[in-house]
């Protein structure tokens, strides 16, 4: 693996393998660095009624009663609005299977509080819009990126009215947009504090009601299946474990879209759920997709603190409850546990200043003051305004003793979402032919160094939408060869206490590791001192695993989230360690100012390193 910051115009787009007619991605190595360069052309739940798969087999054609390997003419891996949104549209010209790590509507759209950005008031304007997204993402953001995602963002989300989603409306009757930090005007749409949910609900519906489309759910992905011929990486599918049954499923596919969220357990706080692994950026990584601004982690300002609460969750959490950005920009107020404002001291926006500079606030206050949380405060706001805007926020405080609407919130940054990941044109298209990408898992230059509040649902949706087209242009192209008949990955036979024990072990001293090294402030030291910890904790479990039976082909879903972690830790670190400046949510103390260059950071897979975590299973050979 090899990391450089960019040489080449910041731009991020790159013609398809779909006659759109661009040039295609390259890479090319000079001294330690890769560069890329080009040819031709420009960087380019309610409860539903669901077809849920686990060991039954889908009615569909070229299937075999208790078959192993699947045949659809589309695969999508993640069931969060992107990989819905896909579908949906897709589905009108062939077979989709949406393969999801568990049940259907457990994904990080659901757990979107705030809402989806978009100019839907006539004071607001795209190019306020997207001056607001560059001035968030510190300029590294793609302009002609944000420029479509601001223009078609507002189709997008009247279609998803169309579908069924029910946003809050104002007395006048039209639709209530709310403001949040780093935005210049009001233009998020919302459902209460549950916008991601109410999302959900009505593409799950919407997905259910369509014959075309097939949920597996409990389909953990393994990797990504890919052939070479020459310089050029296509992909057939994925091979996945029903973790129901324990068996490999392997699903064939003319088009793949990648929409499997983001990698926030690679630290021990985080928003996301359970499921976010980095499955999508490591598969991707194997697969020889180009990675891109992986050191760009968004740390939310506002979890909720657990321990500032009057009784604690019993038995802990799994992820952090999100304190939505929406509070601040409704008159939200932070104070350090002496009651003192402290934002204005920081930023003239104090509290509506973006999530960066809000969090490397906070995380300052904590550490001067040697404290763990700080405090949100929105009781000054009438009751009947606090309820009905943030219900969901209301009643889990409630649930713990607190009462938003008379006492102040306790909160803590908490890892939120990954700005960088694999890298993709204007139509989600990668550098691997077949391969295209969407949601959080994709760089698509939008973000640039910080997201800028309740763009990411909007990010999902367009480029789920833009993707359809050159996805549909491959189903008449000639197919290449089918990798059928390829060695399976191997199920292990049964939990083995030992192996489950110490892979929990390493996975926690994993988070930790990026935690204290790779967190909110960072500097060359502990970089390099998480470079040289990750590879020392890889290394020991590797061994420990081959040490007690386990096979390089064998699969479970605690190793293969564990080897995901691994392979998306190393990727933030190696990132981190190219940029030799400060920008965004990436912040040095060795390099604390921002240097003139505008440049992506850029992960070429051409020199992979030899460990587990970075082999695909399927080219394993199943011995030491």
């Amino acid at each position: 693996m090899t990391t450089s910051i960019a040489a080449v115009h910041a731009s991020l787009h790159f013609g398809a393998k779909s006659g759109e007619g661009k040039g295609f991605l390259r890479g090319s190595f000079i001294g330690d660095s890769a560069r890329l360069s080009l040819e031709n052309g420009r960087w380019v739940q309610g409860q539903l009624r669901h077809r849920v798969f686990y060991s039954r087999g889908a009615v569909v054609a070229s299937v075999s009663p208790g078959s192993v390997t699947k045949f659809f003419d589309f695969v999508v891996i993640g069931s969060g609005v992107a990989g819905l949104r896909y579908a949906l549209e897709v589905s009108k010209h062939g077979t989709v299977a949406i393969i999801t790590k568990a049940e259907p509507h457990e994904s990080n759209t659901v757990y979107a509080q705030g809402g989806v950005s978009a100019v839907l008031c006539p004071s607001d304007s795209v190019e306020n819009h997207m001056r607001d997204t560059m001035i968030a993402g510190a300029y590294l953001c793609d302009e002609e990126t944000v420029r479509v995602v601001c223009t078609e963002g507002p189709d997008r989300v009247r279609e998803l009215i169309g579908f069924g989603a029910s946003f809050d409306h104002g007395d006048d009757g039209k639709l209530h947009l709310a403001r949040e930090g780093g935005h210049s005007h009001h233009r998020i749409v919302h459902s209460a504090d549950m916008t991601g949910r109410e999302i959900e609900r009505a593409l799950l519906k919407a997905v259910s009601d369509d014959p075309n489309i097939f949920m597996f759910g409990h389909h953990f992905a393994i990797d990504l299946l890919t052939s070479q011929e020459g310089s050029e990486t296509c992909c057939h599918g994925v091979d996945t474990l029903n973790t129901e049954t324990g068996k490999v499923v392997r699903f064939i596919s003319k088009v793949t879209l990648l929409a499997s969220g983001g990698a926030g357990h690679i630290y021990p706080s985080t928003t996301n759920p359970p499921v976010a692994t980095g499955d999508g950026v490591a598969m991707a990584h194997r697969a020889k997709a180009v990675i891109s601004n992986m050191e760009f982690v968004q740390f939310h300002p506002t979890a909720l603190a657990d321990e500032g609460l009057p009784r604690r969750p019993a038995g802990g959490r799994e992820n952090a409850f999100l304190i939505t950005e929406a509070v601040r920009g409704a008159g939200g107020v932070l104070y350090n546990q002496s009651m003192e404002r402290f934002m204005p001291g920081y930023d003239d926006r104090a509290e509506l200043a973006p999530r960066d500079i809000v969090a490397r606030s906070i995380d300052d206050q904590l550490k001067r003051r040697d404290e763990r949380f700080v405090l949100l405060d929105i009781s000054h706001r009438p009751p009947a305004q606090i309820l009905a805007h943030f219900p969901n926020i209301h009643a889990e405080c409630l649930t713990h003793g607190l009462d938003i609407t008379r006492e102040p919130i306790p909160v803590v940054p908490a890892a939120h979402y990954m700005c960088g990941g694999v890298r993709s044109g204007l139509h989600g298209e990668t550098n691997v032919a077949r391969l295209f990408v969407a949601g959080e898992v994709a760089c698509t230059g939008l973000h640039g160094a910080n997201r800028l509040a309740s763009n990411s649902l909007l990010e999902a949706l367009v480029f789920a939408r833009r993707a359809v087209a050159p996805s549909l242009a491959l189903l008449a192209a000639p197919s290449p060869a089918r990798p059928a008949d390829w060695p399976l990955p191997m199920p292990a036979a049964g939990p083995v206490p030992a192996i489950e024990r110490r892979t929990r072990e390493i996975r926690a001293e994993l988070q930790r590791l990026m935690w204290a090294r790779v967190g909110i402030v960072r500097s060359t030291g502990r970089l390099k001192g998480a470079e040289w910890g990750i590879g020392e904790l890889e290394m020991e479990w590797e061994t420990f695993l081959f040490r007690e039976g386990w096979k390089p082909n064998m699969v479970g879903v605690a190793a293969c989230e564990l080897r995901n972690l691994f392979c998306c830790a190393k990727l933030v670190v190696s990132s981190a360690l190219s940029r030799q400046e400060s920008r965004g949510l990436h912040f040095t103390v060795d390099f604390p100012h921002e240097l003139s260059r505008r440049i992506p950071t850029v992960i070429h897979p051409s020199s992979l390193p030899l460990s587990w975590s970075s082999q695909q299973l399927h080219r394993q050979i199943p011995s030491i």
